[in-house]
């Protein structure tokens, strides 16, 4: 029952701002819809998440709000971040992120928006993709211990919801390369057109801990550019690294 409360919730973050329907829920969590309903409602009177009764979409509630302020000072990690970020996006024109490391998947925690007009709407704060997807993802895995990445990589299927570009081969060929260059490239693969670059940044037992990315449009991650935005986002990386040692 608390895996599928945690799943319900950590639904309701990547939804964004508009919330989603008990359908939406039921759907991703892989839950009856009536069971989905029942674990809301549940939520709800506990003020873990709220109903808007305009649209009937489920959000998070109060409550967590209010966990979460408790929690900051210990988890927090965005404070060096954002200037990190703000020099990012001004260096650049891109949009840069911080996406933190959460059991298997990656949680974008804090966002910049770059200078250039074109958006590449793939990352936002809260939303998560698993290892092996999306640049902060793919950086974190070639980065973990090799034995955790190859029980990762032996026990989890990546196609039956993001297709066969994220095959165990082909994400092993980009990891291999992120291992190689020190940084993760992302071409287009989880919205077409839509390209990112990331570097790992590490905790004080040297594990990736999460993960600086930045992302834009195809025709500004060419193959002249891409070594350079890397080169700079190891170079952030390094330093918001050496904080928490």
């Amino acid at each position: 029952m608390v895996a599928k409360v945690g799943l319900v919730l950590r639904t309701l973050g990547a939804a964004e701002a508009e919330g989603a329907t008990t359908t939406a829920v039921a759907r991703h969590c892989g839950l009856p819809r009536p069971t989905a309903h029942r674990l809301l409602t549940d939520l709800a009177e506990q003020g873990l998440v709220d109903r808007n009764r305009d649209t009937g979409r489920w959000q998070l509630g109060p409550e967590l709000f209010l966990l979460g302020a408790l929690a900051a000072a210990r988890y927090n990690v965005t404070d060096h971040a954002r200037d990190v970020l703000a020099d990012l996006a001004e260096q650049t024109g891109e949009s840069a992120y911080l996406s933190a490391l959460r059991g298997r998947e990656t949680v974008c925690l804090a966002e910049c928006e770059g200078s250039f007009p074109l958006r590449s709407h793939v990352l936002h704060e809260g939303i998560r993709f698993p290892l092996g997807v999306a640049s902060a993802g793919l950086a974190i895995l070639a980065h973990l211990p090799p034995s955790e990445a190859e029980d990762y990589l032996a026990t989890t299927d990546l196609t039956i919801r993001w297709g066969e570009a994220h095959s165990e081969h082909a994400v092993r060929s980009r990891l291999a390369a992120a291992r190689d260059s020190g940084y993760a490239v992302n071409p287009g693969l989880v919205v077409e057109g839509s390209w990112g670059v990331a570097a790992a940044v590490f905790d004080g037992a040297g594990r990736p801990r999460s993960a600086l990315s930045l992302t834009g449009v195809r025709s500004r991650f060419t193959d002249e550019r891409i070594p350079m935005l890397g080169r700079l986002l190891l170079d952030r990386a390094h330093a918001l690294s050496k904080l928490d040692r």
